[in-house]
């Protein structure tokens, strides 16, 4: 039973990225928005999914899953985001998506440990430096409300929203370090992201309300928020069903949302890790409902509350059952949410500048995140292959998107390390 779970949620997760429902990568929301509307080919959009992920589960999710022998959930669904993006969406794509995503499913489960000792072969080892790639991001991410306020508003309040932000996010810090938050005894550690991201959308939200005030202007409810959500809603049923098997997963101590729920499960702490859940599914939700409704692309874990259901339900048919009723929820509290937008043009416009906020911070964090992986690597090196790689990409006419320079530099120079290591042409990174 628990290899069935954990091979449908590989099938299922796999489809919905096919079919451009749902992916987990956060930032791949917003390109996939791009490919629905024209703007992006499928061949393009596979190749970003490849370059912003493949990092993430060899250099994170895998690690984490290794250490604890608890599926990382971001090692199976960034790895079928990668499957379903780079498979055709056709008759015969889709059901090749759902067998490969299968397939990868059972081997997390089979050959997991296999697969990473290949890299303990290679003269550099460089599965962990690669997991880099993808740390800006993650603290990035908080700073693209801030972006959106200037880009829409002013450059002025751009910068208060983001000096307030980095103030909650320090303070969030002090929280966790000094042990301040208990609930029950147990302390409890605020995502620090998460709370500045809070902060950020509370910044750009009140903006945006205050502008329609300001204009007086006529609502008109079928704007562009309602579409995307329309397109959610539609979904709801594979959104249960994923649902299901994830909290269901979950509750079998099969995965983890999170490296430091899965870690506490490890220790046998398992209210401890439901309360860790919980609290990264508060400071998540802000940026899974703001980039679902701006991009009509959800995320295959929701709200990321199913994992808290897993956790807390006496047994795994009663997660299976809580967990699609929760999904069905959040799914159902995104319409509202889009009502609520729809009744500020303010509000509403904010879409564009979200998406291209979003967008723009990738851009930077991952090519960030590729040089720091490359230049661990190979020392020196590293820098200065991603540096030319860059600029040799912008002369070009941008061949490779910007997004995807970083994570596939970093992947080129440890290839190119290991090939340079083999001939005695260099030395191998202590």
């Amino acid at each position: 039973m628990e290899t069935l779970f954990v091979v449908l949620i590989g099938a299922v997760a796999a489809v919905l990225a096919n079919r451009n429902i749902a992916v987990f990568n956060d930032g791949l929301r917003p390109i996939v928005s791009e490919h629905i509307e024209g703007r992006l080919k499928r061949r393009e959009l596979g190749l970003t999914a490849f370059a912003m992920s493949f990092g993430l589960v060899i250099g994170f999710g895998i690690p984490f899953t290794l250490s604890a022998s608890i599926i990382l959930i971001h090692s199976i669904l960034l790895g079928t985001d990668i499957i379903g993006l780079a498979t055709p969406k056709n008759k015969w794509g889709t059901p090749v998506a759902a067998a490969i995503g299968a397939l990868y499913g059972w081997g997390l489960i089979a050959g997991l440990d296999g697969f990473v000792k290949l890299f303990d072969h290679l003269p550099v080892n460089f599965l962990e430096p690669l997991g880099a790639v993808g740390t800006p991001v993650v603290v990035t991410f908080m700073a693209f409300p801030a972006l959106a306020v200037a880009m829409q508003f002013s450059i002025k309040k751009g910068v208060l929203t983001f000096v307030v932000s980095a103030l909650v996010r320090q303070l969030a810090v002090w929280v966790n370090t000094s042990g301040f938050l208990k609930i029950g005894g147990n302390v409890v550690s605020l995502n620090q992201e998460g709370m500045a991201l809070i902060v950020g959308m509370i910044f750009l939200f009140t903006y945006a309300i205050k502008q329609k005030a300001e204009e007086g202007s006529m609502i008109d409810l079928a704007s562009v928020f309602s579409d995307k959500v329309k397109s959610i809603k539609k979904n709801v049923v594979f959104f249960m069903v994923i649902g299901a098997l994830i909290a269901g997963a979950t509750n079998l101590l099969l995965m983890a949302g999170d490296p430091i729920s899965l870690n506490l499960l490890a220790d046998g702490k398992q209210t401890d890790a439901g309360i860790a859940a919980a609290a990264r599914a508060i400071g998540f939700i802000p940026l899974v409902a703001s980039t679902a409704i701006a991009t009509g692309v959800y995320s295959p874990v929701g709200f990321t509350l199913i994992f808290v259901v897993g956790l807390f339900s006496p047994n795994v048919w009663v997660a299976v059952a809580i967990g699609a009723v929760i999904i069905f929820l959040e799914v159902t509290l995104l319409s509202y949410i889009a009502r609520f937008l729809d009744k500020y043009p303010g509000v509403r416009n904010s879409g564009e500048n979200i998406r291209s906020a979003m967008t723009k911070l990738l851009e930077v964090a991952l090519l960030i995140g590729g040089a720091n992986a490359a230049n661990t690597i190979a020392p020196g090196f590293g820098f200065f292959f991603i540096a030319g790689f860059y600029l040799l990409n912008e002369v070009a006419g941008r061949p490779i998107v910007r997004m995807a320079v970083g994570p596939l530099g970093a992947i080129a120079v440890g290839i190119i390390a290991n090939i340079l290591v083999a001939l005695g042409i260099m030395t191998i990174p202590q």
